[in-house]
């Protein structure tokens, strides 16, 4: 729905109110007329129910008003003294015709001095759950934003199991762009397992039902700053076909305030020219200087003669390595116990059983519990994923020979990247581009080798039909040798680089799927993935902030410190007043 569509939509939400409350109007002793006039009607019919002016602008602010025509629905029956519980399910229940049959078929009277406090307790407690959740949502929506990383991709920089609180007026709020859509949710509602909202987008034709015609255009509020490099940002996954995130489905196009959100590091901005060399960022030939804050993570492949324990990864706090066991004796029963702890096992040639863990192994306790015999290997190479700090450790380390980072050398094709044309861009995530971020406003040369980078943006983020016939580009029905960008687009990475699907998979994000900046974190469980009971607090990090430079400094003690001083003073406080 463009802009005049939503005008013409609200003006026919007026005639609805019009006709449906004028009496109502003139028995509150207000004119026929004013029930007709946008917005001035709803100043009115605020001063009708006797609650503030301001709830009028939460009706015209979206996903806000789906809590609030209902609570001014009910408001504005019992303005006229109907107060029965069937009434307010009537008047709910029917979206707000029931104030029809009152307007036309009842002889009400206006209640002038009614009372606003509720009747019963569960009224009341009713009452505060509504507006909680009105005030919650207004804050999640345009505001700030919780957020949990579900994936490594930043580690260490941010890591599994961190709480965030996403600023969304840094970069300016996105309006919600679908109108029909459960509040403080994204896009699966939690139990039911089911769509969040409604909008229906066939994926091989991109056409929209009805319901889509309620989509919202793309707006923005101001923000304070746009995004930049090096910038942690939290946006829309652009390829997102997903009805619910992390579960196998078919594929659907989401409207593009509901598809999964993301958050990596931006590394490259509009007009930037970006390449991958050696692992390594360069923009417009020159290496990005990643922030100090920045831990950017590689597989390396350390050896030593004597070979490498676990002991020696485990030290460093090194991730992603496997670990091999060898169980002389083990029986099914004693199997199946370990099956929690390893990711796979097979028989040897001399009859004894190979046991693979992650880096976390077998707990030695399982081990004593099951009276296994199992001894681990020691191999002389093994692959880890470290950060500099951790090579430096290993390299100090008098044990280990070598520390050598993994690199896909140029010119072959690592496998699902982008532009996903191996013929003619044999890339790898080591070894990447160059490529151009697009601008809005400037113009690229189209043709068929060029296509490939640009065809999903002219398709599906800015909405034209292309074809390509042999050596020929059709946009919208007509040969193009050039094209015009209508956004920005970026291009995100996340630190723990080789075990990141970003950009260099899915390509460039559009400005219009930008959410938010990551500003505080408010609290980090270690072993998140493994259940609640094993989750155990990184006190280290709870109550520190995303961006700044130098290490982050947790303000949790501090905060319990003003915490404390608060309750000791309002404890003095109505001591003394009681006395008085």
């Amino acid at each position: 729905m463009d802009g005049i569509q939503w005008i013409i939509f609200i003006l026919i939400i007026q005639v609805i109110h019009f006709l449906g409350t004028w009496k109502l109007y003139v028995k509150a002793g207000r004119k026929a007329w004013e029930a007709a006039i946008p917005v001035y009607n709803g100043i009115v019919l605020m001063k009708i129910i006797n609650r503030p002016w301001w709830w009028v602008l939460l009706l015209f602010i979206p996903i806000i008003n789906l809590l609030m025509f209902p609570v001014v629905w009910v408001e504005t029956i019992r303005s006229f003294g109907k107060n029965s519980l069937v009434d307010t399910w009537l008047v709910i229940l029917t979206l707000g015709f029931y104030i029809y049959y009152i307007n036309y078929a009842e002889d009400v009277q206006y209640i002038e001095d009614r009372s606003l406090k509720p009747k019963t307790g569960l009224g009341e407690w009713v009452s505060s759950i509504v507006f909680a959740i009105v005030a919650a949502t207004f804050v999640h929506t345009y505001f700030i934003q919780p957020y949990v990383i579900p994936t490594g991709s930043l580690e260490r920089t941010l890591r599994v199991g961190d709480f965030l609180f996403v600023s969304k007026f840094h970069y300016g709020a996105r309006v919600p762009m679908t109108t029909l859509a459960a509040p403080m949710v994204h896009d699966t509602l939690p139990m039911l397992k089911t769509r969040s909202y409604l909008a229906d987008v066939n994926p091989e034709t991109h056409k929209t039902s009805w319901i889509n015609k309620l989509q919202l255009p793309y707006m923005r509020l101001p923000g304070f700053e746009k995004v930049k490099k090096n910038d942690i940002v939290v946006f829309s996954l652009p390829s997102d076909t997903l009805y619910q995130f992390f579960k196998a489905q078919k594929a659907v196009i989401k409207p593009i305030d509901k598809k999964s959100n993301y958050v990596k590091r931006c590394v490259g901005t509009p007009g930037d020219s970006l390449a991958v060399i050696d692992g390594f960022v360069y923009i417009n030939g020159e290496q990005l200087q990643l922030s100090d804050r920045a831990k950017p993570m590689y597989v390396y492949d350390i050896y030593a003669q004597n070979g490498v324990s676990s002991k020696y990864l485990e030290d460093v706090d090194a991730s992603d390595y496997v670990r091999k066991y060898i169980a002389t004796n083990i029986n099914e029963s004693q199997y199946n116990a370990l099956a929690p702890f390893i990711s796979g096992g097979r028989p040897t040639d001399d009859g004894k059983i190979e046991l693979y863990t992650q880096e976390n192994g077998i707990p030695t306790d399982v081990i004593r519990q099951l009276r296994l015999s199992l001894t681990e290997e020691k191999p002389r190479s093994r692959m880890a994923n470290l950060t500099d700090e951790m090579v430096a450790g290993l390299k100090n380390n008098p044990a280990i020979d070598s520390v050598v980072k993994t690199i896909d050398p140029k010119g072959m094709y690592g496998g699902n990247i982008f532009p996903q044309k191996p013929n003619l861009y044999p890339w790898n995530n080591d070894n990447f581009g160059p490529i151009y971020i697009p601008k809005a406003g400037t113009t690229v040369e189209i043709n068929s080798k060029t296509i490939p980078f640009y065809k999903k943006i002219i398709r599906d983020y800015e909405y034209n039909d292309v074809k390509v016939t042999g050596n020929k580009v059709l946009i919208n029905g007509k040969e193009a040798d050039s094209y015009t960008f209508k956004q920005d687009y970026y291009w995100m990475m996340g630190d723990n680089r080789d075990h990141s699907e970003d950009s260099r998979t899915w390509g460039y994000v559009p400005a219009d799927h930008i959410v938010g900046k990551p500003v505080f974190l408010w609290m980090s469980f270690d072993n998140f993935r493994q259940g609640i009971a094993n989750w155990r607090v990184r006190w280290d990090r709870v109550f520190t902030t995303v961006g700044g430079s130098g290490e982050p400094v947790s303000y949790f003690w501090y905060f319990i410190a003003l915490l404390a001083a608060w309750f000791i003073f309002d404890f003095f406080r109505k001591k003394k007043k009681k006395k008085a």
